[in-house]
């Protein structure tokens, strides 16, 4: 098994929709302009440029931080995550701020039940620094990206390729697209998949996982992914019946549901797992840091 060596603080949880961003505080208690770096998982910035890590930064005041934005649908916080650590493991950075955020509500076509009943808007993030004690941080990270996926799951309109008109408009190209079928195949297949993948890898079984959060975007998905690994429910976070399915971020806001439920623990090996518009997908082993 890999040390860890980035130790993940939920201090900043959570904060709902795009437009309210989260709050310094938490058990760190570190001033905003401590923040180094801001990463922002999101596929609904409030507009293609600036990158909404720009808006965070100027909203909660971290100056002297520079960031970026991540796009790989409801995998942008696995993703942002895995960068994040790696700027702490190279040693260039001391506290990054990784954040999923996303506003579904405002691309969704409420006509469209196949849709609508889904998505929710929702946002967390977490702190990365060094990890202190060797014990305690991120152990590891699998992802992947598969492009042929993209025609399940997208929203054509508003890029350069379909630039907003009147006759974009009048189509639904603004709207979530979504193949539901074979977006729920690949998911299922590729959640078990990457799970089991970052397992064998550190010679873990799902026995050995304190706690699993998989993105809430179904919750047979979620399900059928413990089965395969063997693990009992009592130990697997959902609450997409209470937030929907917020994208990016779901993980983070299921971090603060795992503490508040007592469910994640200092010292708890914590499995996370995403599969996303792209498609995209990620999984990553942590051991809870406070």
């Amino acid at each position: 098994m890999n040390d860890p060596v980035t130790r993940v603080d939920a201090g900043f949880m959570p904060a709902w929709g795009v437009r309210y961003f989260p709050r310094c505080g938490g058990p760190r208690g570190i001033a905003p302009s401590e923040v180094e770096v801001i990463i922002v998982g999101t596929v609904t910035p409030d507009m293609m440029f600036p990158s909404t890590a720009c808006l965070v930064q100027d909203k909660i005041g971290a100056k002297g931080a520079w960031g970026f934005d991540v796009s790989a649908g409801c995998s942008g916080f696995v993703f942002a995550l895995q960068a994040g650590v790696k700027m702490v493991e190279s040693g260039a950075h001391s506290k990054v701020l990784v954040c999923g955020s996303d506003a579904n509500t405002r691309m969704t076509d409420y006509t469209d039940r196949a849709v609508c009943i889904i998505f929710g808007d929702g946002a967390g993030a977490v702190l990365l620094e060094p990890s202190e004690d060797g014990d305690t941080g991120v152990i590891d990270h699998v992802a992947q990206i598969e492009g042929i996926g993209g025609q399940y799951l997208y929203m054509p309109g508003g890029g350069s390729l379909n630039p907003s008109t009147h006759e974009t408009v009048d189509q639904k190209m603004h709207y979530i697209h979504q193949d539901g079928k074979n977006v729920f195949k690949y998911a299922v297949k590729k959640m078990a998949e990457m799970t089991e993948r970052i397992l064998e890898k550190n010679q873990l079984t799902g026995k050995d996982v304190d706690c699993f959060i998989a993105h809430q975007a179904n919750r047979r998905i979620i399900t059928a992914t413990a089965d395969r690994l063997g693990m009992p429910m009592e130990k697997v976070i959902i609450n997409i019946d209470r937030f929907g399915n917020t994208t990016a971020g779901t993980i983070p806001i299921a971090m603060q549901t795992a503490v508040e439920e007592g469910k994640l623990k200092k010292g708890d090996l914590l499995l996370i797992a995403a599969v996303g518009a792209g498609f995209t997908s990620g999984a990553s082993l942590l051991r809870w840091a406070f």
